[in-house]
């Protein structure tokens, strides 16, 4: 029957489908934050031997179902005050470990959040800001949860800008950003590369005026921001280190973090 099909479709004109072709998945635990970051953009050419300076900066972390079960506690003991989790991707993946790591991380005494691996090309941004709001991407003044944050990078499936030029997923961060503004309260974190927003968002909307900027940048100094944002509130800086996951630091102290993640 196969090959009848593949005949017809000769004979028509036509050119059969590959037998291989599926849709592609929608989420993976390997879908970390900063995971395509790392794979297009490496550790930078000013990384060295040396720590970023950690005076006057809160310690943190972020993790997602690549990491499991985290021990929160021994995390804790270590330094770390302050963790983003992994909640949704797209519109269909759910972090399955994300109830151990969100529930987890508050219970030792840690400040916590969620966040979004964008996939823009897949739905529009207000589907995908409800998926995450409804599946564990929410917010509440207790001053212990961070605003829910919006993983952007490059397409872990092809296109690095997922297809769309600066003015369309301008729009789409837009759409995200104010889906979650009006169902939280809380305008979200933007966390991303300066390559790849100058590259795929650019800067026709200062973000950087309602939402706070999680940059990633592996290297020991920070360099240039993205367009549209002035200043940083947490840099991821390293991708594996003390903590599960990666290595975070927050731009000021405890109690700033504290203000932060109450209003």
């Amino acid at each position: 029957m196969r090959t009848l099909i593949s005949i017809v479709a000769i004979v028509a004109g036509l050119s059969p489908a590959p037998a291989s072709a599926a849709p592609l998945p929608e989420g993976s635990a390997d879908h970390t934050a900063g995971s395509q970051i790392l794979k297009h953009e490496g550790t930078g050419d000013l990384r060295t031997a040396e720590d970023p300076p950690t005076d006057g900066k809160v310690p943190g972390m972020d993790v997602s179902s690549h990491q499991g079960d985290v021990d929160w506690k021994s995390s804790r003991d270590k330094g770390a005050r302050f963790a983003y989790v992994k909640a949704t991707e797209g519109t269909q993946y759910r972090n399955p470990k994300f109830t151990q790591q969100y529930n987890g991380s508050y219970d030792v005494g840690m400040i916590r959040g969620a966040y979004h691996f964008a996939l823009p090309d897949r739905s529009d941004g207000a589907a995908q800001a409800n998926f995450f709001v409804n599946n564990g991407g929410g917010w509440s003044p207790d001053g212990r949860t961070l605003p829910p944050a919006l993983d952007l990078e490059y397409n872990p499936y092809g296109d690095t800008c997922y297809s769309m030029d600066q003015a369309a997923m301008t729009a789409w961060v837009k759409s995200f950003s104010d889906t979650v503004f009006t169902r939280t309260k809380r305008h979200p974190t933007i966390y991303t590369s300066t390559s790849w927003w100058n590259k795929c968002v650019g800067g026709s909307v200062k973000f950087g005026d309602n939402n706070p900027l999680w940059i990633a940048q592996y290297n020991s100094k920070l360099g240039p921001l993205p367009l549209g944002f002035d200043f940083h509130t947490i840099w991821q800086w390293q991708a594996a280190g003390l903590f599960p996951g990666d290595q975070n630091l927050f731009n000021g102290k405890f109690d700033q973090l504290q203000r932060v993640a109450a209003s």
